[in-house]
């Protein structure tokens, strides 16, 4: 299935291997291919998206704030989920699901992306992880035309004991190396992970790892913003409970809200906060029903909501109303930095963040100035962070990034990041 995109001029063109595209919910990277796609048009690319088909999605937003430009051309290839389409009482062939669920797409989209090179002057490739099979696709296309291929890592792919199951393990360790041999670019998101395969590739030119951040996008802000005016942080302190907000997925171990869960108690139980002081509202944090029994069973239902995803421009007016931000980050993600840190960054509110000291997205954030830092694992930490930001929401000292270091972090430029390695893959070899 196709959109074919209205006739534009571009003197280049390059193919964007995506798993995650509009509609899908749910993740952040659905929002950097997006955001690449609409503002590589102005650096002289134009995008030409291959993804999977929809029915391979198992859950779907809508598209408000998340329209797909009416001249990107989207062509979706068949593709399954093993874990819902193959599965007999919950249990489906491990063959299906290596390199991961959506194994089933590859051969289709290698098929879709030929008739795609058949039909229109191709220049480039691209492809992103974390759906391996997604760089399997990118690889064998390469392979066949020839073209140059930037292959991203939005995340590390290999991690020594992850992914967990030994056949996939091994195929991913395996995979990485055949993308390191056939690539001619490797895009990351964190100086982590730029380090890391900088070390672990020493063959690779460590110039050709190329570190281009995740980021927010401008104009959607922008238009989150019509007919919206946000009160000033900490205006309603004394008026009412100070609204510490998550926006988006909060992932059992990645980012373990159980320490954050156990600091509330403590902090109610001590007389410290209540109800009437504090709201932490966990907006489409996934895996509710788990979070709701752990706040139950701690007494602290009344401060803790876990509320239902919203719409992507919902939910960037409800960045910019809260009296503040939270972030998560556990210390087995070191070398990652939540996409959502660039949104906050943007919505200009106080920032709560917990993580490990000694991680990316810590540094970001004494990089920027934009937040009081506490530890994920420690409940002491969190709430002693806790009440360090209500001192300050009181008082009006909150820290804050500059805009001129927010801007930085903007999608168009990014996209324009991007759009200088294609032009350098793209160019010939000059003597």
């Amino acid at each position: 299935m196709s959109r074919p995109g209205r006739t534009v001029s571009s003197s280049r063109h390059v193919l964007m291997i995506a798993y995650h595209f509009p509609p899908v919910r749910g993740s952040s990277g659905m929002q950097r291919t997006l955001r690449f796609a609409e503002h590589l048009r102005s650096h002289g690319w134009q995008p030409v998206i291959l993804s999977i088909s929809e029915h391979a999605y198992e859950q779907q937003a809508a598209s408000a704030g998340n329209e797909v430009p009416q001249d990107v051309a989207v062509h979706r290839a068949f593709g399954l989920d093993a874990a819902r389409h193959l599965a007999i009482r919950g249990r489906y062939p491990g063959f299906a699901a290596i390199p991961d669920r959506w194994a089933s797409w590859r051969p289709f989209a290698v098929a879709a992306a030929r008739r795609i090179l058949r039909k229109q002057p191709i220049d480039a490739i691209w492809s992103t992880f974390p759906i391996a099979t997604a760089h399997c696709i990118g690889l064998e296309v390469a392979r066949a035309s020839g073209l140059p291929w930037i292959a991203e890592f939005r995340d590390p792919m290999w991690q020594g004991d992850y992914p967990p199951d030994p056949r996939v393990n091994q195929y991913w360790k395996a995979l990485e190396g055949r993308v390191f041999a056939q690539a001619s670019r490797v895009v990351v998101t964190t100086p982590g992970a730029r380090d890391l395969y900088r070390e672990r590739f020493p063959a690779f030119d460590p110039a050709n790892v190329v570190l281009i951040e995740n980021g927010y996008d401008e104009p959607t802000f922008m238009r989150a913003e019509q007919g919206f005016t946000a009160s000033a942080p900490g205006a309603g302190i004394g008026k009412g409970p100070v609204k510490l907000l998550h926006s988006g997925i909060i992932y059992p171990s990645e980012r373990d809200p159980t320490q954050l869960f156990a600091a509330v108690a403590a902090l109610k139980q001590s007389g410290r906060v209540t109800a009437g002081q504090l709201q932490i509202v966990l907006r489409g944090s996934g895996h509710a029903d788990r979070y709701r029994r752990q706040v139950t069973d701690l007494g602290i239902s009344d401060i803790i909501e876990l509320a239902d995803d919203v719409s992507y421009l919902d939910a960037l007016r409800e960045m910019l109303a809260a009296d503040a931000l939270l972030l998560l980050q556990a210390s087995n993600c070191n070398a990652q930095i939540p996409a959502k840190l660039y949104e906050y960054l943007r919505a200009r509110r106080p920032l709560l963040a917990l993580t490990d000291p000694t991680g990316d997205t810590a540094q970001v954030l004494r990089d920027t100035g934009a937040a009081i830092i506490g530890r994920l694992d420690s409940a002491e930490s969190i709430a002693q962070s806790l009440m360090e930001l209500m001192d300050r929401l009181a008082n009006g000292t909150w820290p804050q990034a500059t805009a001129a270091t927010v801007a930085r972090y903007s999608r168009a430029a990014q996209a324009g990041q991007l759009a200088g390695v294609l032009d350098k893959v793209v160019e010939p070899v000059r003597p």
